[in-house]
């Protein structure tokens, strides 16, 4: 009898361990060593995605009107969370479906509650 056991988490739940379990990852793909170098250039190019997901609160501030003549229509969100152990806020560019496209501003906090003030004073 052969039993496998998985275990999925959002990268919301695992926030303080997102990193960790990025760089065992990636040393099991490409060995000891490349884990972290290669954990923050992800995290670095997937960034909005990671926030996005990481996100604890949101709140709607608009619609975003983009120079471009795109069809697609997006939302300005602002958010906080916590991710690799840090807290932050920002303000991201969200279509209808829920899909983050990208990031306006970032900024790190020292507490859960200046995240939070941050979130609600972002215009």
């Amino acid at each position: 009898m052969e039993v496998i056991m998985g275990m999925c988490q959002s990268i919301g739940t695992a926030s303080d361990r997102v990193m960790a379990m990025l760089m065992a990852g990636l040393e099991i793909e490409f060995g000891r060593g490349a884990g972290e170098a290669l954990a923050h250039r992800f995290l670095e190019a997937e960034e909005t995605d990671f926030l996005w997901d990481a996100r604890i609160e949101e709140r709607w501030l608009g619609s975003y009107e983009s120079i471009d003549d795109d069809d697609l229509e997006l939302d300005r969100i602002a958010i906080c969370g916590r991710l690799d152990g840090r807290w932050f806020a920002s303000v991201m560019l969200v279509d209808g479906d829920g899909m983050a496209h990208g990031t306006m501003g970032k900024r790190f906090c020292r507490s859960r509650r200046s995240a939070h003030e941050a979130m609600v004073d972002a215009h």
